[in-house]
């Protein structure tokens, strides 16, 4: 398995954002990530500056063989903070290589899945990818599979690549969000109105291309979620191991929880706490503590209220 391109990443002061932006705009390409402000590519570097996030900041990313050696030029403490794959074999060999009729991959193929349901902080996130026969051998080079198998440091430095090298459709949907739409709508509706966003903004460029999902309600529950929806994506192939089965739906799952990340980062940033993750003790002792330090309305704007770490707050 190759390594993964070096990166560094790191929070500019006002002054050297600046003359960032003003270096590399002349090498700027369109990028269609929400969160990048500028892209540019030049020969063994990418270099994406994102947005700001709630707290005001703005993070810089490097990405390549001479991503240090650029990045020292704004930073002189730049080192290599990429995180090599471990995996053991692939995860999805070549069609010709499978090893049995248990899955039959179709190419190409759009697959969904999502990440932040079971967490009482943080966004709901839902990714649909695109991937073609030919895309395979990156997709195992990068030990793409399960998002719930890879660890989140690694996630966070391949994150770029991703996004940069992989056609996708991404949307988050934020706890104040949530919160106005839930007595209307159960966690299952909500994914699935998300998910048949995401597939018909693939489709609408990919109308050939195979659907794939990981299953998280019976195909005609699914669909009746989404009778009063305009448009929806059909003839999905569900299945409740999907994200192990399929390169697409695999390649979703790590690109949501990417972005996941990224938006947990935002808001422990925001609020100067790290904010922790899931539904557990830990997180019902945070929740407390954060109530005391902000107040119970600015938890409603952070948390899912229909969770039970909610009620235990005094």
């Amino acid at each position: 398995m190759k390594k993964v391109q070096p990166c560094f990443s790191f929070q500019p002061d006002e002054a050297t954002l600046a003359k960032i932006k003003d270096f590399y705009a002349p090498f700027q390409e369109e990028s269609p990530n929400e969160y990048i402000d500028l892209f540019a590519r030049g020969e063994g570097v990418a270099v994406t500056v994102y947005k700001r996030n709630k707290a005001g900041k703005v993070s810089v990313s490097f990405q390549g063989e001479r991503a240090v050696e650029e990045a020292s030029i704004w930073d002189k403490n730049a080192t290599d903070t990429s995180v090599q794959p471990t995996l053991p074999r692939p995860p999805f060999p070549p069609r010709l290589m499978h090893p049995g009729p248990v899955v039959l991959n179709r190419y190409p193929q759009i697959g969904s899945d999502e990440v932040g349901t079971g967490d009482f902080f943080g966004p709901i996130c839902v990714c649909a990818s695109y991937v073609e026969e030919k895309d395979l051998p990156r997709i195992n080079e990068l030990g793409i599979t399960d998002s719930k198998k890879m660890a989140d440091d690694y996630i966070m430095s391949i994150g770029p690549t991703l996004i940069h090298e992989f056609e996708y459709s991404q949307l988050s949907l934020p706890n104040d969000k949530y919160n106005a739409v839930h007595d209307a709508l159960n966690m299952n509706a909500i994914k699935a109105k998300m998910h048949n966003r995401c597939d018909l903004n693939l489709r609408s460029k990919h109308p050939d291309a195979f659907i794939y999902q990981d299953q998280f309600a019976e195909p005609s529950l699914y669909f009746h979620y989404l009778k009063s929806e305009k448009d929806v994506v059909k003839n999905i192939t569900f299945h409740t191991k999907g994200v192990s089965l399929y390169p697409s739906v695999a390649l979703a799952s790590v690109i949501a929880r990417y972005s996941f990340l990224r938006k947990m980062e935002e808001l422990s940033e925001h609020y100067n706490m790290p904010i922790p993750f899931g539904a557990g003790e830990d997180v019902d002792r945070f929740a407390q503590a954060f109530v005391q330090k902000y107040g119970k309305a600015e938890l409603e704007k952070t948390a899912k209220l229909n969770f039970a770490n909610y009620k235990k707050i005094n």
